[in-house]
């Protein structure tokens, strides 16, 4: 039996300002139309890139109100910042989402990489991947249940516990290339995900890509089959708008729907088993109409 591609779609993050109605009325969109996921950046501030400041709105309350707007497809931060909040509070505001959505949620997870939003924010940008460790030790070991006392360089909890607990614990997503980051995650996780700038966007470039982490699932002691493989691709529609610049080095995936379709069939025989749309221009218009898309893939 061939294997099905699941497909999901970001939602808005700094293309421009996007107030909550139209939030809504895109994952609703995305629902309607097949998507299986949607999933929201997490991300505090963007300067000093030659465009205006910018920020998106708070990741975790956005994904609980759409948590709660919704009613079967799967969602999720693309990536949460481990940085962003101690360790034991992300792990129960994910608890809370995992609820609120009935079990849908998605953990995705990495230690971040924009500095100007860690000094904005006094937030430290120095050790990240061994911050990260320590953090996502915590955090998987409360969510699954665990009354965790841990005592780190950076993190520190005391008899920790997550009350109420969730009804099932959320699968854990790692949003990383840094050796090391994977090295911690890929022990544990169940899917790994990876921006299409760092892959070019190419089924080819994937796959060197995802080569590399099936090496490091095997260092871990797991099979590659183990961890599911996620990968954004970038699409552009109705000739992308504007709101995501292209570039040569990462070129969108872009024609009619049955093209659009083909390209991810081939991203799908590279080793992808979710692509994540990166969308331009990121409209409702623009979700609804790669429903078109979504029925050739199912055929």
């Amino acid at each position: 039996m061939t294997r099905r591609l699941r497909v999901g779609v970001q939602l808005p993050e700094v293309e421009r300002h996007v107030p909550w109605p139209e939030y809504l009325s895109m994952a609703r969109a995305a629902e309607a139309v097949g998507f299986d996921s949607v999933w929201v950046g997490d991300h505090l501030l963007y300067r000093g890139d030659g465009r205006e400041e910018r920020g998106p709105w708070d990741a975790w309350s956005v994904l609980a109100a759409l948590a709660a707007a919704t009613e079967r497809i799967r969602l999720g931060p693309l990536v949460a910042c481990t940085a962003f909040l101690p360790p034991g509070l992300l792990a129960r505001k994910a608890a809370a989402v995992q609820e609120i959505s009935r079990g849908r949620l998605v953990l995705g997870l990495g230690a971040g990489w924009n500095e100007a939003e860690f000094r904005a924010f006094g937030i430290p940008f120095d050790h990240r991947a061994s911050r990260f460790t320590e953090a996502f030790e915590i955090i998987r070991r409360l969510l699954a249940g665990e009354r965790v006392t841990f005592e780190g360089r950076f993190e520190r909890v005391d008899d920790a516990v997550l009350l109420p607990r969730p009804a099932t614990s959320p699968p854990l997503m790692i949003g990383s290339t840094g050796a090391r980051v994977l090295r911690t995650a890929l022990r544990h996780v169940d899917a790994w995900n990876v921006w299409y700038d760092v892959y070019g966007n190419t089924p080819d470039g994937f796959a060197r890509e995802n080569t590399l982490v099936s090496e490091l699932v095997r260092e871990s002691g797991r099979e590659p089959s183990d961890v599911l493989r996620s990968a954004t691709v970038f699409v552009s529609v109705d000739g992308g708008g504007g709101d995501r610049p292209h570039t040569r080095d990462a070129p969108p995936l872009t024609g009619a729907p049955h093209r659009i379709a083909s390209g991810l069939a081939d991203f799908a025989a590279a080793g992808v088993d979710e692509a994540i749309l990166v969308v331009s221009p990121i409209t409702e218009r623009a979700i609804r109409a790669l429903g078109d898309t979504l029925t050739l893939l199912t055929r």
